[in-house]
């Protein structure tokens, strides 16, 4: 059975977690960083969601570049999951490829496309706020 914990990340907001299992984490393998999933895979219907990353179980990012869904060795000079502490310094680093497969744990996505309602409203955050709003308002 495949289960992710998916990180949707709204630009206008916050992030927030969701852990998805079974049929709706089916969706998610074979797709690749920078393709869009509908946000109904993780209960966020009306929304459209592009993926910007992820780690697998042992803590090893996903990076962009790297064809297939295999752990490979890189000599990288800069960007994702290295920050050299001296110019020109480059280092050896086990990363990720691109494809999301069953070894992956984490999948960072952002809204591309919002729906018709908040996703606090989703949630049941925000319903509570506006009933008590009205309430107010009618005496």
């Amino acid at each position: 059975m495949v289960d992710f914990k998916v990180v949707v990340s709204d630009p206008k907001t916050k992030a927030y977690q969701f852990d998805v299992t079974g049929a709706d984490a089916n969706k998610f393998l074979g797709k690749s960083i920078g393709e869009t999933v509908e946000g109904a895979a993780v209960g966020l219907g009306g929304y459209t969601l592009k993926i910007t990353g992820g780690s697998d179980r042992s803590g090893f990012i996903m990076r962009g570049d790297l064809p297939g869904s295999k752990r490979q060795k890189l000599l990288v000079s800069k960007g994702k999951g290295y920050s050299p502490k001296e110019k020109g310094t480059r280092c050896r680093k086990f990363m990720r490829g691109r494809e999301i497969a069953t070894d992956v744990v984490q999948i960072n996505t952002k809204v591309v496309e919002y729906g018709d309602r908040t996703i606090e409203a989703i949630l049941g955050g925000e319903e509570e706020a506006t009933e008590e709003v009205v309430e107010t308002s009618e005496e």
